[in-house]
């Protein structure tokens, strides 16, 4: 068996990844949960969320580890999800559940995409049933054509157009505007949607279903792209001086940050999938902890997302196409260092996590 680092634990595809964390999870003796979804993989496959469920069936103590809310970005989660059930270090004991959510979009893993089959960013997606799918900041109506230029790719000044929007609006001011999470560009980077989308309802419904009663639930859903690479940031969904922030700070230290755009490496968002799992669960206590990772600069991140999006809506959208090994540069850099860091990190988050939420 491979050691808990061994970059090995990242796989190659969906496909693969899918077929290890199945048999994995059959391994050491936990239930598979799969919910398939409408959309098919690359090669005509089915696609589902498949859940890896340890423990109690009715527990009143969770620790939830979700993979692939973004897609390509799954391949981190995974790897981390298949090291750690390898590992068999995390026991949950009587009236307590270990459960792993893999590839929340499993469309966007297995076609090397951010988004899933609709273009949706799923942690823009997740809006409360009051709030309309509608709106568009002005940053972002600014940028729309430096972003999502409707032509097929080519050379067209993108870096100078896009540092000269920064020095003009400020980088944090466009970065909260741009990423926030917009509803009126279908073809466009960060579109929230026009309603739930399929994957989010069945895993939203899955969630009531299951976890309803549970008094406790702490949440960990794994993204990269952001920040200095190979390390890790725990962005919360509260501000400093909430009692939540700072008990998570005591527990993890200064890797702890909002989901702010002045004071951190994030940014507000709407639909996001924290506030979400907060809501369903509305009689649980929750703690939500997204756990993203560095790979390369904000700027050729956004440049990987811009050109495999044009070359999906406005080229050859085709698994083959070269934009989606930028794509996977940019979220699943290929390095051994990076890799193990990933895996080492996550990992101890894992454990601090269940110490804080099992008995």
């Amino acid at each position: 068996m491979m050691d808990a680092l061994d970059p090995r634990w990242f796989s190659e595809d969906y496909a693969t990844a899918r077929s290890r964390f199945r048999s994995l999870v059959t391994e050491k003796g936990g239930q598979l949960d799969s919910l398939p979804i409408a959309a098919k993989g690359p090669d005509g496959g089915d696609l589902s969320i498949d859940i890896g469920w340890f423990g109690s069936r009715t527990p009143d103590r969770v620790l939830l580890h979700i993979s692939g809310t973004h897609g390509v970005e799954g391949f981190a989660g995974s790897g981390i999800q298949l090291a750690a059930i390898a590992s068999d270090e995390l026991t949950p004991g009587p009236d307590e559940a270990l459960i792993f959510v893999h590839a929340l979009n499993p469309y966007g893993m297995a076609w090397v995409r951010r988004v899933n089959e609709n273009n949706v960013d799923l942690n823009r997606n997740f809006l409360p049933p009051d709030m309309p799918y509608a709106g568009v900041s002005d940053g972002y109506k600014a940028m729309n054509s430096t972003l999502n230029p409707t032509s097929p790719p080519r050379f067209d000044f993108y870096l100078l157009r896009s540092v000269y929007r920064i020095l003009r609006h400020g980088y944090n001011t466009l970065k909260q505007a741009v990423t926030e999470g917009q509803y009126g560009y279908p073809k466009g980077l960060f579109f929230g949607g026009n309603q739930l989308e399929e994957g989010p309802q069945i895993y939203g419904q899955f969630l009531v279903d299951h976890l309803s009663a549970a008094k406790e639930v702490v949440a960990i859903d794994i993204h990269s792209g952001l920040g200095k690479s190979g390390e890790d940031t725990l962005l919360i969904d509260a501000n400093r001086t909430d009692p939540l922030y700072v008990s998570l700070h005591e527990a993890f230290g200064d890797r702890v940050a909002p989901w702010d755009a002045d004071t951190s490496i994030a940014y507000e968002i709407h639909g996001g999938h924290p506030a979400a799992v907060c809501r369903l669960l509305e009689k649980s206590k929750v703690e939500f902890i997204t756990q993203e990772f560095g790979t390369i600069p904000s700027l050729k991140v956004l440049f990987a997302l811009r050109q495999e999006n044009r070359w999906h809506h406005w080229g050859e959208g085709h698994i083959h196409h070269g934009s989606k090994q930028g794509l996977l540069d940019a979220f699943r850099p290929n390095t051994e260092a990076w890799k193990k860091s990933v895996l080492k990190r996550g990992q101890e988050v894992l454990l601090q996590s269940a110490h804080r939420v099992f008995n």
